[in-house]
């Protein structure tokens, strides 16, 4: 049987991977480190989508100096890095999606804002070497993140796939302007960090509730 997508892509925060607790339990620890209010679930949710960075940014109060900032991030990925899996697991269905994704022949990958190490090192605890490739943010190495195209250009040409042959599927407003931007299509979930709604609101033509539609929608016979 031949599918017309031989390469899905898929983001890895609110896609595959549910790491919203571990995200909030490090910002908070940051924060009260340094002396700042901490946030909700909810909150820190509404802040993800465009790297650490800038999550950082979001959290710390409006006007805090650039070098404090810089200050409660180092905390951050500190304690994230040693505490990135204590609640972190894979959404309902996607470990097995995955596994018949790669029985059809279909490849996947993982492009995330999240930092190139840690993503690389999620995807290997979560889900073996189900994902052929796993890249995160890499700025310090000239490449911009997400909603650039610029390393889905990388997976795709790692692959031997053209545009038509490749699907991306995230859960946020960045994810449907990455793909835009690649000139791939795309797949949005609505287990994620966004609500159905919202996506369709922010242009996703695609947005699926389960694991199972998920499959139906990538799996598309030529």
């Amino acid at each position: 049987m031949s599918y017309q997508y031989r390469l899905a892509i898929f983001d890895l925060d609110g896609t595959v991977l549910d790491t919203l607790a571990d995200l909030t339990d490090a910002v908070n620890v940051a924060l009260l480190k340094n002396g700042y209010p901490t946030h909700t679930r909810e909150s820190v949710c509404s802040f993800v989508g465009n790297g650490v960075k800038k999550l950082i940014e979001r959290v710390t109060p409006k006007g805090t100096a650039a070098d404090l900032v810089a200050r409660v991030f180092e905390d951050f990925r500190s304690y994230y890095a040693a505490h990135s899996t204590v609640k972190t697991a894979p959404f309902v269905g996607i470990a097995e999606l995955l596994s018949r994704l790669r029985a059809r022949g279909i490849a996947t990958a993982v492009l995330s804002n999240k930092p190139d190490a840690i993503t690389k090192q999620l995807c290997c605890d979560m889900f073996g070497d189900t994902f052929a490739m796993a890249l995160g943010e890499r700025e310090n190495e000239g490449v911009p993140r997400k909603p650039a195209p610029d390393a889905v250009y990388e997976i795709m040409q790692a692959f031997g796939v053209t545009r038509e042959q490749t699907v991306y599927i995230g859960d946020s407003e960045v994810d449907i302007k990455t793909a835009e931007n690649a000139g791939v299509d795309a797949i949005l979930v609505s287990w994620g960090f966004r609500e159905a709604t919202f996506l369709r609101e922010q242009g996703a033509k695609t947005v699926v509730d389960t694991a199972g539609e998920l499959e139906a929608a990538i799996c598309i016979e030529k």
